[in-house]
């Protein structure tokens, strides 16, 4: 074993001493440079040379220790074991070659799992959403948990839990969709498997972006949120708070973005008067990329550097990511300005520390090289994706078409994304951050400006072999596969055009497998920086789709896509639309079982479909005022409905509610209602469904919205078989921000309804909440139990 320099006898080396203490002990011990090296963070990259860990380049940057590492696993193109490896030697060269030995986190990003070569490729976030499945989430966090703790990494940069109702936005894939409920049950489980029931086999879960970063104005990334109190308390600010209260939370990062004039990073009301003053929030606030520097480079709002280190230290950003930039010597120069407190440093440095600690990083800060291949991208995660993948698939519309019979005859299959595994991945997966690295390495535009590249760094596209929708499809249907491109996603070549068209004609079914290529880079059509002003497909497409149409041949669509996509002809026109989303390694797979019927499709919309960019905002939960034009109720060239709901998503097995019931009519504030329910498969084979709960409330101090989900479960049932749900509804979750601004439950009635979307719903009956007129001090709820009639 490595001897460590570490103080003998020091109160901060004892396991036996309590986490406090020993923070305590530590930070007396620590210089000021010790403790701004903690607030920082280094590219792994950085610290690499000729594919290896350098320690030259690290004695040129590490001499006073060190907060974070960015990304072994996600900025390299290491190996897992290489991964390891590296994480290994940074960590025992801060443990024998700094004055005090205090090991540093390594983070990674995780949206769709760990971001790192041979790491398994879950869906994207929207494509788990549409599970409607929180268990499939925490699952999901397991599997990543495992990876991250094999690798070496002990910080994940996930869930995002903005809500997002503009999917003009290119990270709206990256999201669980436009309601806050379901938002915080997808992020509450995500949270928990993540860091595991103790930080010491654990990792650190990073709730981002902090707050409403999803409400950019025109879809912009980055661009300002225009939210006033009460909808940001009540949707926005709501995911977050169940995250901290409910999961835990230890991590958050702020958004780029700007809140009423203040940018986030910099807002000391939201940062520290909500998070943790008012939530009790004691893990770290990380900044996103480049952040702090931002203040001043980008917003304008700090006038240098050192004053926007030290605005975003005073408001509560602890960390600063990816690189020590603003938190080096412009931090020390502001410190020596009097422009922020020696405080506020010790504070920030101290939270780090009690992370590092409660990791269990100082009793032993390494892996096991050995035995990482088992752990990355296991069969048991592999299993867990395709799980998830085969749940997420929402079919849109279906006029019989689907599932393909099996003598359905010759099936044409068309489309940029049918034959390209790359474009199954989200833009946090590796294969597109390789992408960003390699257009940074060029010193080509916006990444290449941000980021510096070593040139010796290896960097070379994979995807590990991952099979392509016409590999699932050829292996079913053998020689009865007819394959043409027809497109690519953004070009606007129609050179393959006549070979799509003519495969069409000669098939007894078109299979067109559309949509989107998702990134960073100018290649990509969704993905961080990569909004749309329309939603119609990119390039060609919509030009390909009405080509193979008019060939007469039934055609199916397939939609691989970070957000609804699609214009009125696609959907007017394909006998059946399928929604894959992003959906990962094991996408092709689940996406030719649906269409053959080898599974049913079960995936329910986390987000409305808009028909047009000309609505956004759409949304279920508007109040009873919006979703309307007065007088006349459409649009002049459109109806204002969405294109499908909220909650939407059919299947082979038809569903329906025999009953809906209340076990009471009348409850006083601060208990509950069982609300139960009965379902029937009413079909010719098994399937699944999803019973959504919603209430509204007709009349309050405060307008409301026409519908609010409460709750949700999945049921499975066999041909002619039915099956009873319980939800139990507190009253707690059915209180709202007053004229005050205080969270209240008012008397008065509550309308529950059931249903399978937000636009079907049966009135499961109506009950009158009693008590005192001002309730506020009743303990808000965030969700209630679902359990069977027996239990």
């Amino acid at each position: 074993m490595t001897t460590v320099r570490r103080e003998s006898g020091a109160a901060y080396t004892d396991p036996g001493v309590p986490v406090g203490e020993r923070v305590a002990d530590l930070m007396g011990r620590m210089t000021r440079a010790e403790k701004l090296a903690q607030l920082g963070s280094v590219w792994a990259f950085s610290l690499i040379e000729a594919g290896r860990y350098s320690p030259e380049r690290a004695r040129a940057v590490l001499r006073h220790g060190l907060g974070h590492v960015t990304r072994v696993a996600g900025a390299t193109n290491l190996k897992a074991a290489q991964v390891a490896r590296v994480a290994n030697e940074i960590q025992r060269f801060l443990a024998t070659e700094t004055r005090l030995g205090i090991p540093a986190i390594v983070h990674e990003e995780v949206c769709s799992g760990l971001m790192a070569r041979e790491a398994t490729v879950f869906p994207q976030a929207i494509g788990v959403a549409s599970t409607w499945e929180p268990e499939l989430n925490r699952r999901l966090a397991d599997a990543v948990r495992a990876q991250m703790r094999a690798t070496g990494s002990h910080q994940g940069l996930s869930p995002v839990l903005d809500v997002v109702r503009d999917p003009r936005w290119g990270r709206t894939e990256e999201t669980y969709g436009e309601d806050p409920y379901l938002v915080a049950r997808m992020g509450v489980a995500f949270i928990r498997g993540l860091q595991g029931a103790s930080l010491t086999e654990g990792v650190i879960a990073t709730a981002k972006h902090f707050v409403g970063y999803g409400a950019s104005e025109g879809g912009l990334n980055w661009a300002p949120a225009h939210l006033p109190p009460r909808l940001l308390r009540e949707v926005y600010l709501y995911p977050f708070e169940a995250a901290v209260r409910e999961a835990g939370l230890q991590s958050v990062m702020a958004g780029y973005h700007e809140l009423d004039g203040i940018p986030c990073h910099a807002n000391r009301e939201l940062l520290g008067d909500v998070l943790r003053e008012e939530w009790g929030f004691e893990g770290t606030v990380v900044s996103d990329y480049f952040a702090v520097d931002d203040l001043h480079s980008y917003h304008h709002f700090a006038g240098d550097k050192p004053q926007a280190a030290a605005l975003a230290l005073t408001a509560g950003t602890d960390v600063e990511l990816p690189a020590t930039d603003a938190y080096a010597g412009a931090l020390a120069q502001a410190l020596d300005a009097g422009e922020v407190g020696e405080a506020e440093l010790d504070e920030a440095v101290a939270r780090v520390l009690r992370h590092k600690f409660e990791l269990g990083l100082f009793e032993n800060p390494y892996v096991d090289e050995a035995a990482v291949g088992v752990a990355v991208n296991a069969e048991g995660h592999r299993e867990v994706a395709l799980e998830i993948a085969r749940h997420s698939l929402v079919l849109l519309k279906n006029d019989g078409m689907l599932p393909l019979r099996p003598d359905a005859g010759t099936v044409a299959l068309i489309g940029p994304n049918a034959d390209d595994a790359r474009h199954l991945l989200g833009d946090y997966s590796f294969a597109a951050h390789v992408e960003s690295l390699m257009q940074a390495r060029e010193r080509q535009g916006l990444l290449g400006q941000m980021m510096t590249i070593p040139d010796d760094l290896e960097i070379e596209e994979s995807t590990d072999g991952m099979p392509t929708v016409r590999d699932e499809l050829a292996a079913r249907l053998g020689d009865r596969l007819r394959y043409a491109r027809g497109c690519d996603v953004i070009d606007t070549s129609r050179d393959g055009f006549d070979e799509a068209v003519a495969a069409a004609a000669a098939a007894d079914v078109a299979v067109l497998v559309l949509g989107d290529r998702s990134g960073l880079t100018t290649r990509a059509t969704t993905g961080e920086s990569r909004d749309r002003s329309s939603l119609e497909l990119p390039g060609v497409q919509e030009d390909l789709v009405r080509a193979v149409v008019a060939t007469g041949t039934p055609v199916v669509a397939v939609l691989v896509a970070g957000r609804p996509v699609g214009g009125d002809f696609l959907h007017d026109s394909c006998a059946a639309v399928l929604m894959a989303w992003l959906p990962g390694q094991t996408g092709a797979r689940a996406i030719a079982e649906v269409l053959l019927g080898e599974v049913n499709p079960s995936g329910k919309l986390p987000i409305s479909y808009p028909r047009t960019v000309g609505q956004i905002p759409v949304f279920y939960g508007h109040k009873v005022s919006g979703g309307r034009s007065h007088w006349h109720g459409d649009y002049v060239d459109s109806p204002v409905s969405p294109r499908y709901r909220f909650g939407h998503g059919l299947g082979y097995a038809p569903f329906v509610i025999e009953r809906a019931t209340l076990d009471r009519t009348e409850v006083i504030a601060g208990d509950g209602v069982a609300v139960e329910v009965a379902v029937a498969n009413t079909g010719d084979r098994a399937g699944e469904e999803v019973v959504q709960l919603y209430i509204r409330d007709p009349q309050a101090t405060v307008t409301r919205p026409v519908l609010e989900l409460k709750s949700f479960a999945r049921v499975s049932a066999g041909a002619g078989e039915r099956t009873v749900i319980r939800f139990h509804l507190p009253t707690g979750q059915l209180g709202f921000y007053d004229r005050n601004m205080n969270y209240a439950v008012e008397t008065g009635n509550i309308e529950v309804y059931v249903g399978f979307s937000a636009d079907a719903h049966t009135h499961a009956g109506t009950f009158t909440i009693t008590g005192d007129a001002d309730r506020s001090e009743v303990r808000k709820a965030y969700t209630g139990a679902v359990t069977s009639p027996a239990e």
